[in-house]
């Protein structure tokens, strides 16, 4: 597989998705429900997955497309090449702020990540790896993440795993919040695993997350030194929802073991 010529294909397609994007603002958005009324989606998110469908279908038909507006294959196996593709990861940012929203792309091969992708489409920032080729933050390289303890960490977390719920010990995390340096919540999964791996945050967790949601963020990740795994600590199931949690080594282990009790 010649992963270079793939590589320059998909940020050209990337960039170009990206123009499409911005220039949406301009047009009519229309919004729509999809599990839930905070679940949206739009024209946009719809649009700007068709266009990467048709494109990659075009010069590579023999590679699968997973992708969160449904309008890829219906992948049960992660044989052969598939693209795990969220046209617009935090819709709900993309509605109301206009800002925070991404772009992310992973590219696997028998499931393994070859090259992962996040687009900051408003800032015109690019997160991207190669498997085994470092990461990079536009055209600069990404150091290795260096050991940061609890106490030093700002974690990525949406406030809603503090309150009682279904999926974790609540009072665990409550614990975990009150250790650790500060928290974030930035509304965009793809994001803060970007803002993981670029050492602006230490750790980001999630309790049900998607594999377009994470596919190219874990690439990014791992090429620098972070570990990322469900909340069980074994790799991310990449055919359905899964928890998630993203952190600098020596960091990921502490949350894991100490912090999280998973209910189910």
């Amino acid at each position: 597989m010649k992963w270079g010529i793939i590589d320059r294909y998909a940020k050209s397609l990337i960039k170009e998705a990206g123009h499409k994007t911005r220039v949406s603002f301009f047009n009519q958005i229309d919004i729509d429900t999809k599990s839930s009324a905070n679940d949206l989606v739009t024209n946009i998110d719809k649009e700007i997955e068709q266009f990467f469908i048709s494109r990659i279908k075009r010069d590579f038909p023999d590679h699968k497309i997973l992708g969160e507006e449904g309008f890829g294959d219906v992948v049960q196996t992660l044989d052969g090449v598939v693209w795990m593709l969220d046209p617009i990861d935090g819709t709900m940012n993309f509605i109301h702020q206009k800002r925070n929203f991404a772009i992310s792309l992973g590219i696997y091969a028998e499931g393994v990540g070859m090259l992962g992708y996040i687009y900051d489409v408003m800032r015109d920032d690019f997160y991207h790896a190669a498997k085994d080729e470092g990461a990079y933050f536009n055209d600069e390289r990404l150091p290795q993440l260096e050991i940061t303890p609890l106490e030093e960490a700002v974690i990525g977390i949406n406030a809603s795993w503090v309150a009682p719920n279904h999926f974790v010990d609540n009072e665990k995390i409550i614990e975990l919040i009150r250790t650790c340096r500060g928290t974030r919540s930035y509304g965009s999964a793809a994001l803060e695993l970007a803002y993981v791996s670029s050492g602006r945050l230490d750790a980001y967790m999630s309790m049900r997350l998607s594999p377009w949601d994470v596919a190219g963020g874990i690439v990014i990740a791992q090429e620098v030194g972070a570990v990322a795994t469900n909340m069980k600590g074994d790799f991310p199931h990449l055919l359905g929802q899964d928890t998630f949690i993203v952190a600098r080594p020596g960091l990921h282990q502490d949350i894991v073991t100490n912090y999280i009790d998973l209910k189910q």
